[in-house]
């Protein structure tokens, strides 16, 4: 059993490995797990399945970071999600005995939730439009790269799973220089948002407060990965 992991943003990375990996190319952690440094977004994120299934994946993961569109969920809490959700209406289920294997292992100090995520096209930024979207989805959080990962795991018969930690919560409106720093390659490119700041210095303080957040999801993450052996190989039922 080979498992196939799709990170889109590089500070997601760090928190599975310290080290480097190109875009759209397999990295193998060792001999059973390998991931893909996507970048963010649908498309970047389906190519990077496709790659891991060409590679031997014969199980996919969706790891990183989501925003949290309910009240409920706060910074560093884990939605191990039991479906996703995108934007056309499409739900994937992820493979629930997966799910269920992997919650009783989990460190008591972690919230987590099983509820349904959903998918954007791009970066939500008002709480206004975080709760729409929960209305209208039934979901707690969002990300934009999990329902592209489980259409491909869908499309190849392959059990699918679904880590990721809340970075924003709903009350949260993110600032203007999070959309405008990230690139169309799914990058965030920090000369960007450096000259942005420049020019909106008010937006930094936001910033700094979406940084700590961002560090309590991470954190979240690095507890994950240093049980990874024992997610990517749970026993199967009997």
């Amino acid at each position: 059993m080979i498992t196939g992991i799709v990170v889109a943003l590089r500070e997601e990375l760090s928190t599975l490995t310290t080290e480097k990996a190109q875009k759209g190319v397999v990295l193998w952690l060792h001999k059973t797990v390998c991931l893909v440094y996507s970048g963010a977004g649908a498309e970047n994120a389906a190519s990077a399945a496709e790659t891991l299934v060409k590679h031997g994946a014969t199980q996919l993961i969706s790891w990183g970071c989501a925003a949290g569109i309910d009240e409920v969920v706060q910074p560093g809490d884990l939605i191990l999600a039991a479906q996703c959700v995108n934007v056309d209406n499409d739900v994937f289920n992820s493979d629930c005995n997966w799910v269920d294997r992997i919650k009783v292992s989990l460190p008591k100090s972690i919230k987590v939730y099983n509820s349904r995520i959903a998918e954007s096209k791009a970066v939500v930024a008002s709480s206004a439009e975080k709760a729409k979207i929960a209305k209208a989805t039934g979901a707690v959080a969002l990300d934009m790269e999990s329902s592209a990962i489980a259409k491909v795991a869908q499309d190849h018969g392959l059990p699918f799973l679904i880590i990721r930690a809340v970075a924003d919560p709903l009350a949260m409106a993110l600032p203007k220089a999070v959309s405008y720093a990230l690139d169309n390659q799914g990058e965030v490119n920090l000369a960007r948002l450096l000259g942005y700041l420049s020019l909106h210095p008010f937006e930094l303080p936001t910033l700094i407060r979406l940084g700590l957040h961002f560090n309590s999801a991470k954190a979240t993450l690095k507890l994950l990965a240093k049980q990874l052996e024992a997610i990517v190989n749970c026993p199967k039922p009997d």
